[in-house]
């Protein structure tokens, strides 16, 4: 399993909703290309909009357990990625479970392209 790590929480809603649709349009192309995928961000999104907290605090016992059991990271690289607090957090939890970890940025017109994701996919 994957555990697809993105940024989320912004002080902007609007923000939210973009990171949340990047996360879900990266989460479905790794899904079509045959991987079993848990992304936080695409399967917390909703629940936050019931009065979830969507800080790290509150959602780091929840990801920890589908962190202690996916086989690897991969961080989608959106902006905010290295100054969030959650991503950062994944990242070093993943370093002490021995999950290793993989980078995939965004194709320059914002979205990842599926060759992209299915060329970090062979890494």
């Amino acid at each position: 399993m994957i555990y697809l790590a993105s940024p989320y929480s912004h002080t902007d809603a609007i923000v939210r909703e973009r990171r949340f649709r990047a996360a879900c349009r990266v989460a479905a192309r790794l899904i079509r290309s045959g991987e079993v995928v848990f992304s936080p961000v695409a399967h917390g999104h909703a629940i936050s909009l019931y009065g979830v907290p969507t800080d790290w605090q509150f959602w780091e016992p929840h990801d920890r357990r589908f962190l202690e059991q996916c086989h690897e990271v991969v961080v989608l690289m959106l902006d905010g990625w290295q100054e969030s607090v959650g991503v950062q957090a994944e990242i070093q939890i993943a370093g002490e479970l021995g999950k290793p970890v993989r980078y995939l940025a965004p194709a320059g017109n914002g979205a990842t392209t599926l060759a992209h994701v299915a060329e970090e996919a062979e890494r």
